[in-house]
């Protein structure tokens, strides 16, 4: 069985609680950012085996932390588009799945200015066709929607009104695993709820969250608290809550934050445009393991592994190549996948960036001119039959026509027609419709050219297979077996 390098055993679910015939919307991601003023709380210190005292740290912020009301078109029958398949029997046949006019939700937000700028996630008010928030002080005023981020899951809003009460930012940069984390938002439409936990982990990889390197919280987060502060014990912000890892749509002791140190740079983004320009490098990364780490001579499974470059992109123009393994970007470390992508994004377009890579196991420094991010091309053509020829390692493979690379985008490749079942590659999680790029770094056009570079390749270490599954190129490790 394949093993998506982003799947998850479970449902992610953002956190805004959808009402009148609406739902828990499904993973996306979020950052915020801005500015604050009053002096920040700092809490008590923790003796040992004591917990925190937070009645002042709550009692001080919970007035900058609002209630978001967003009033939407009608629903669809349907189930949401993208939801897994564990969580379908949840969702189908509630009654609530049924079309009932108008939708509405409600989220949580922090003001970060004084004149009225208030942070959310943008999965809160996406597709809004009014929005409201309520403050503190029971006022509910209509909020303008500056600007979305659908990348971070950050969105910027502005109601008309001064002298508001405003949080202070902190820096997620200084987190750590351990530190104990107070949540305030809206849970079940329950404005001004404070719940605490501790940071469970950081730098977490979601599906969908490429730029952002979540905090992973045990803070209790359910629908509703979508957009609200996370706070450190010093009573700044240091996260946007998100989403939550949840079996039954509920919450199971894993939520998830965005770092505010991400959502700084959208935040001051969207108040200045209206939008957020990112760097584009134009590679496709995939995580180090120890059996890939092996096949590539490593000792330990350290830097991005470039699975495939873009044609024209700035990666390729600069002579990037799949199989490097980038461990520094810039002056910024690259010790897996999910460093590289903020990084990039955060570069200015225009600007060189020295890339430290590993090429064949020597060490080498390309420079890279960063260009925009745009929009992705569509889905690969489907394949056309082939003559199956007889393959090793448990597969059977077929040669490709050039029509066939053509519609890949590739320059040469055979195509997995068959996969034995308990056979290496079975274990590696290659399937029927696999194309097998590249072994330890040779192309491959044919079955024939596969069966010389499998026969030469040293039996007591994984081969590095690049292939593309689903229209994505990536690196496997798969154990020779003679």
């Amino acid at each position: 069985m394949r093993q998506n390098k982003l799947a998850l055993a479970v449902g992610l679910l953002m956190c805004s609680a959808l009402t009148a015939g609406s739902l828990p919307a499904l993973a996306e991601v979020a950052p915020t950012t801005a500015a604050a003023t009053p002096a920040p709380v700092v809490a008590p210190p923790v003796a040992g085996g004591s917990l925190p005292e937070l009645t002042t740290l709550i009692k001080q912020n919970s007035a900058a932390v609002v209630n978001i009301s967003v009033e939407g078109g009608s629903m669809a029958s349907e189930l949401p588009e993208g939801i897994p398949p564990e969580l379908a029997p949840f969702f189908r046949g509630m009654p609530e799945m049924k079309p009932k006019g108008r939708t509405r939700a409600s989220g949580s937000g922090f003001i970060v200015s004084a004149d009225g700028y208030i942070v959310t996630n943008a999965h809160v008010v996406e597709d809004a066709e009014s929005v409201s928030v309520g403050l503190s002080d029971k006022r509910d005023l209509p909020a303008e929607i500056v600007g979305v981020d659908k990348l971070s899951d950050i969105a910027l809003l502005k109601v008309k009104a001064d002298n508001l009460p405003v949080v202070q930012m902190g820096d997620s940069n200084i987190l750590e695993v351990g530190q104990w984390v107070v949540a305030i938002g809206a849970p079940f439409g329950l404005d001004h709820t404070a719940t605490q936990g501790i940071v469970s982990a950081l730098s977490r990889s979601l599906p969908d969250g490429t730029y952002v390197p979540f905090i992973q919280t045990d803070v209790a987060v359910n629908p509703g608290n979508s957009g609200g502060p996370l706070f450190d014990l010093n009573g700044r912000v240091v996260g946007v809550n998100s989403q939550i890892y949840s079996r039954s749509g509920g919450y199971m002791g894993i939520s998830f934050a965005i770092p505010i140190n991400v959502a700084k740079n959208v935040v001051e983004q969207l108040k200045t445009s209206g939008q957020v320009s990112r760097g584009w490098l134009g590679v496709e990364i995939q995580d180090m393991d120890q059996g890939l780490a092996s096949s590539f001579n490593l000792n330990q499974p350290d830097g991005a592994l470039v699975a495939s470059v873009q044609p024209g992109s700035p990666a390729d123009k600069a002579g990037l190549q799949a199989g490097d393994i980038i461990t520094g970007f810039g002056e910024g470390v690259v010790n897996s996948a999910s460093d590289l992508p903020l990084l990039v994004g955060n570069t200015p377009v225009g600007k060189q960036v020295p890339v430290k890579i590993l090429r064949a196991g020597m060490a080498k420094t390309v420079n890279v001119t960063i260009d925009k991010l745009a929009s992705k091309d569509g889905e690969p053509a489907k394949l056309a039959d082939a003559k199956v020829e007889k393959g090793m390692l448990g597969v059977l493979v077929s040669g490709m026509n050039a029509d066939e690379l053509k519609s890949n985008k590739l320059d040469n490749g055979v195509m997995v027609q068959e996969v034995l079942g308990d056979s290496p590659a079975e274990q590696a999680g290659l399937e029927k419709g696999d194309i097998i790029i590249s072994v330890n770094n040779n192309p491959i056009h044919t079955a024939e050219e596969l069966k010389s570079v499998l026969s030469s390749a040293p039996a007591d270490k994984p081969l590095a297979m690049l292939v593309m599954q689903d229209g994505q190129t990536r690196f496997i490790a798969v154990n020779k077996k003679l």
